[in-house]
């Protein structure tokens, strides 16, 4: 049974009596209290003020960049001390509005850009302790030059930092053999929302302690506190790396494809991802240089990678063997096997490339969605065909992580609807699918995170006993919820 929660916030607005042309008073004080940027004229901050879909527009007080820790830790106890809302911010690469303010005004945006050093690296322990604001790519080259491996890996990696993904549990294409970020993190280093710095950065991967307090704050995406460091395992760097893509004519026959594939590789298969004809119709119209790499067309293609700790040659023997047994079994009809750097990186273009060849396409309605991995070929056959039904003409966007059972299951327009007659067919078109991944015993929001878009749909489905439960977390440890307010949970 659905059920409708009416939220009923703790302290929608911590400083109801702050109108934002009061706050030049406040604002001196707060640059009194930290070394770093202090950014107020409206030019500066707009950037800040914007989610990367351009759907949600923020107002704040100013945006503060802070130097360091310790710095963070002043400015949050500034905040406390005065009722000041905090919006802590990465790279800004969300996409459901948790990292940018509401439009009060009252709130001021913690971009944490200038925590961005690598503070230690142990080849032994086998871990890498980043600050916060340290992008995501930066982090992986780091790791590549100690001749090791960070296996997160993501379309915005360029840009995210290690923050964000933390805050949102990200969790990208290796999923499937490394796990999300939370899988990832052995300590975290947080400011608590009353401005104490909690160092918990102890890089141990066995520590029956007590409560595992940093998996409160993974995922949390800053509403209980600030995420400034974090020591993150790393992985010996593999001796090659083989990808394929593969054509399949449905979602079950990639299943099969994905069963036989663990079979024969087992723990060497670090990637599986499933993408529709219509994504690499897409991505092709849009990115000149990406071409499909099979000659027929197919209703699905299977992009697959296995990292081997033998050599090139072993890779490629037992890759072979995989595909050839594929077709034999009529699994698959086609495959190609990269046969070098460059031919690998083109077929990545193809998925990694599909976000932006969205936005280029036009509006869409997105979602990012688990089922149990078994339930992912009924829930497309299925979802689709609901879907198609009810609004006849529209094009399915599907793609994802298929090994970890993560979709990112996305329609587009029918030709010729104007782009706000069909955005406003989002909430039933919501309805539809978030229904399906109900009965299917999944989840509305994989690895993106709740943020603002989904705080009250998630209340839909989750039981009273668990928001409830999110709230007396939230209340016990934010009691002003001046941490991201209106995010996740209120």
């Amino acid at each position: 049974m659905h059920r409708t929660i009416n939220f009923v916030p703790m302290n929608a607005n911590p400083r109801p009596d702050l109108h934002p042309d009061a706050g030049d008073t406040l604002i001196a004080g707060l640059r009194a209290c930290f070394s770093g940027r202090l950014l107020t004229q409206p030019d500066e901050i707009a950037p800040y003020l914007n989610d990367w879909r351009k759907r949600y527009v923020g107002r704040a007080l100013a945006v503060v960049q802070p130097d360091s820790a310790e710095d963070v830790a002043a400015i949050v106890k500034w905040c406390a001390a005065h009722h000041v809302p905090i919006v802590p911010q990465g790279g800004n690469t969300g996409l459901v509005g948790g990292g940018v303010p509401d439009d009060t005004g009252c709130a001021i945006v913690l971009s944490l850009t200038r925590l961005n050093k690598v503070r230690a690296v142990d080849t032994i322990n086998n871990t890498i302790t980043v600050e916060a604001g340290c992008i995501l790519q930066n982090l992986q080259q780091a790791a590549r030059d100690a001749k090791r491996l960070f296996p997160l890996s993501l379309a915005a990696e360029g840009s995210c930092t290690i923050g964000g993904n933390l805050s949102t549990n990200a969790g990208g294409v290796q999923v499937l053999r490394y796990g999300n970020t939370r899988e990832l993190c052995l300590g975290l280093e947080v400011v608590t929302p009353s401005g104490e710095l909690w160092n918990g950065l102890r890089g141990l991967r066995k520590d029956n302690t007590g409560y595992d307090l940093k998996d409160l704050y993974i995922g949390a995406e800053g509403t209980l506190g600030v995420i400034t460091a974090a020591t993150m395992k790393l992985y010996p760097l593999p001796v090659a790396q083989v990808t394929a893509v593969a054509s399949v004519p449905d979602p079950q026959s990639a299943m099969r494809l994905l069963e036989l594939a663990q079979a024969r590789l087992s723990a060497s298969l670090t990637a599986f991802e499933l993408i529709s004809d219509y994504c690499l119709q897409i991505v092709e119209r849009h990115f000149d240089a990406c071409r499909r790499p099979l000659a027929q067309p197919s209703p699905y293609y299977v992009l697959l990678e296995s990292s081997d700790a033998e050599s090139e040659a072993h890779a490629a023997e037992r890759f072979e063997a995989l595909m050839g047994e594929a077709l034999e079994a009529g699994t698959i009809t086609d495959a190609a096997i990269a046969t070098s750097i460059a031919q690998s990186r083109a077929f990545w273009a193809l998925r990694e490339n599909l976000p932006e060849a969205q936005v280029l396409e036009g509006k869409n309605i997105k979602h990012d969605i688990s089922v149990p991995i078994s339930s992912i070929d009924r829930f497309i056959v299925e979802t689709n065909a609901r879907i198609e039904a009810a609004y006849p003409g529209v094009r399915m966007v599907v793609f994802g992580h298929l090994g970890d059972g993560n979709l990112h299951y996305n329609v587009s327009p029918a030709p010729g609807i104007s782009p706000d007659e069909f955005m406003a067919k989002e909430p039933p078109i919501n309805r539809i699918v978030h229904d399906a991944v109900h009965a299917h015993r999944g989840s509305i929001s994989a690895e993106h995170g709740l943020g603002q878009l989904k705080r009250e749909e998630n209340a839909r489905y989750k039981s009273a006993l668990e928001i409830e439960l999110m709230r007396r977390i939230k209340q016990a440890l934010d009691p002003q919820g001046i941490m991201n307010p209106g995010k996740v949970v209120d």
